[in-house]
């Protein structure tokens, strides 16, 4: 399965998914199939409760699709590839625990795409380019790009971001609502894990943290009154958790409370 070309580790309630296939963490058909397998195993896990998506090394978090590997596939090949990586992101996208892309270097193409499936982006202060270029390739941003790009940005810039195909620094991004937030450059990862860290217990209650984004996530395309009652739903059943208990007799105690993620 070359689950190799996704480094997995769990710390402190962190699951982190590492794309590693170097020199720019280039996706192929063997590293989607990796973190797929990875999604799941950080979806069942419950030690874990925030998933955050990274890249080897700190040039690259991830360059999009390998195009020598890309060329030489033949025209079903590359369609169902498509359609693998867009059900892999959708998996990404549905998990029920908070994932943010960590962006230690260049994230272009299909890279974005990735980041783009992710809830939050964070970014290496200095440390790369961002954007859709797919455009000077002939072809248009086709795994999930053209779709979740314009859901962040709204269609107008998105449309203009993905025609031109420029590039550009993660402080633009920041301003585009594209990037949540820039972290010092210098002992990024362990600054990732800690912004991380912050939507996990005791801090935070996880399951809260995950029923808020399938609200947002599945009442986006919903009629409002479809929407309402989605968020009426998860609402009941964070009702009945123990964390919410916790919640309101530290609320009423005047302290902080511990939560557990149950």
């Amino acid at each position: 399965m070359g689950a190799e070309l996704v480094r997995y580790e769990v710390r402190d309630g962190v699951a982190w998914l590492v794309l590693d296939d170097p020199p720019v963490n280039g996706y192929s058909h063997e590293m989607m199939r990796a973190l797929d397998e990875r999604i799941l195993a950080a979806r069942f896990d419950e030690a874990v409760h925030v998933l955050v998506l990274s890249g080897a090394g700190e040039k690259f978090f991830c360059a999009g699709a390998s195009i020598p590997r890309l060329q030489a596939m033949t025209p079903a090949f590359k369609y169902y590839f498509c359609l693998h990586a867009n059900e892999t992101l959708l998996r990404l996208e549905r998990t029920p625990k908070l994932t943010i892309a960590a962006l230690n270097g260049h994230c272009v193409g299909g890279g974005l795409e990735v980041a783009l499936a992710c809830d939050l982006r964070v970014a290496r202060r200095g440390a790369g380019k961002i954007g859709l270029p797919e455009v000077t390739l002939g072809v248009l941003p086709g795994t999930g790009g053209t779709q979740r790009l314009a859901r962040v940005v709204g269609p107008s810039r998105a449309l203009e971001l993905m025609v031109t195909g420029r590039t550009f620094e993660f402080d633009e991004a920041e301003r585009l609502g594209l990037v949540n937030r820039i972290l010092d450059a210098d002992g990024f990862a362990a600054g990732a894990h800690e912004y991380a860290r912050q939507f996990c217990p005791p801090a935070k209650a996880s399951m809260a943290v995950g029923h808020i984004k399938r609200a947002v996530q599945g009442g986006a395309a919903l009629p409002l009154e479809s929407g309402l009652a989605l968020e009426r739903e998860l609402q009941a059943r964070l009702f009945g958790s123990a964390d919410c208990r916790l919640g309101l007799d530290a609320f009423l105690q005047k302290k902080a409370a511990a939560f557990t993620g149950k």
